[in-house]
């Protein structure tokens, strides 16, 4: 799930490029354990800093034009290049566990149950 360049350009220009880990929500669903993604993806040569959540649950349908939900936990590794599309895959695997390790811990299980994701109809903006 990518965020648009108008939410990315939003996010704190000081915020370290690299992985992190946190909990994502799309819509009024369920509370998921998730990875991100904030950089410039080397390994495409992108040339827009992007902000990409791999939500680590499978969804049956697509979910695009839904309002997605994050609460960033934690950082895992700085971003880097690869050698190949194995090594980045390997790389992403690795991030998925080291994340859902990380989650399962006491003080970050907690935030799965915070008010952020089950604010009233309507009342979700810009400073959420």
């Amino acid at each position: 799930a990518n965020f648009s360049e108008q939410v990315v350009e939003s996010f704190p220009p000081d915020i370290s490029t690299g992985i992190y880990y946190g909990w994502a929500c799309v819509g009024n669903g369920d509370v998921h354990k998730m990875v991100l993604s904030i950089g410039w993806n080397p390994f495409y040569g992108n040339t827009k800093k992007s902000v990409e959540t791999h939500i680590i649950h499978t969804f049956k349908e697509d979910f695009y034009g839904e309002i997605l939900s994050i609460v960033i936990v934690g950082y895992i590794r700085p971003e880097k290049n690869f050698d190949s599309l194995e090594a980045l895959i390997s790389a992403i695997q690795e991030d998925i566990e080291e994340a859902k390790r990380q989650l399962d811990l006491p003080e970050h299980l907690k935030l799965k149950e915070d008010n952020f994701f089950h604010l009233p109809e309507g009342k979700i903006g810009n400073n959420h």
